[in-house]
């Protein structure tokens, strides 16, 4: 059986500057917090198709992995991390925009569907299961449905990335409590947090 708690957290999002600070890329700018605040440095590794970072905290290491494929290759890049390391899909965290959630909700789950989110799509089939848990962080939905290819691929506005910003800091003081496996305390502090609407 796998030891409890998260051993590497995925950043979704695509390459390039073009969309660095675009809704899609939420994912990756909570990894990119995490390493700064923990000094750690992405290296590029052409043989995991992305960049990787390596953290040590409290004795444990920690990964942090950001595609360099796009967003609808990402299982690549996942499944050749998790298989060279021996990393369990339970002890794997996907961060990752979610249309479904309010901007700046934040929900911590396991398993479950993909929701039309072509990052999950292809890390299901990659891993050839839904049992990886996911930091899913609201990015809310644009009232027309056929707006949100370019909605997702949009900056949010000041406001919205203030939210945004202020969940993701909310979501990296939780790191302690999924990399020991504490996921109902993290999942108590984050899903209270979102419905008291602070």
């Amino acid at each position: 059986m796998a030891e409890k708690g998260i051993r590497l957290i995925v950043g979704l999002g695509n390459p390039g500057p073009k969309y660095a600070s675009t809704r899609h890329n939420v994912g990756c700018q909570f990894v990119d917090a995490l390493a700064a605040r923990n000094g750690g440095q992405f290296r590029i590794e052409n043989k995991f198709h992305g960049l990787l970072c390596r953290l040590l905290i409290s004795g444990r290491d920690l990964r942090l992995l950001k595609p360099m494929t796009f967003m609808n290759r990402s299982g690549q890049s996942v499944a050749a991390v998790v298989r060279y390391f021996g990393i369990a899909p339970e002890q794997t965290l996907i961060a990752h925009d979610e249309l479904d959630l309010p901007v700046g909700t934040l929900r911590l789950k396991q398993g479950g569907g993909h929701a039309g989110h072509n990052g999950l799509r292809d890390i299901i089939d990659a891993l050839a299961t839904r049992d990886f848990w996911r930091l899913r962080i609201g990015i809310d939905h644009p009232e027309d449905r056929t707006e949100v290819v370019n909605y997702v691929l949009s900056r949010a506005s000041r406001d919205d990335e203030e939210r945004i910003q202020d969940a993701l800091d909310q979501a990296e003081q939780c790191l302690s409590e999924v990399m020991t496996g504490e996921f109902q305390r993290a999942m108590h502090r984050l899903h209270s947090r979102s419905a008291a609407g602070e």
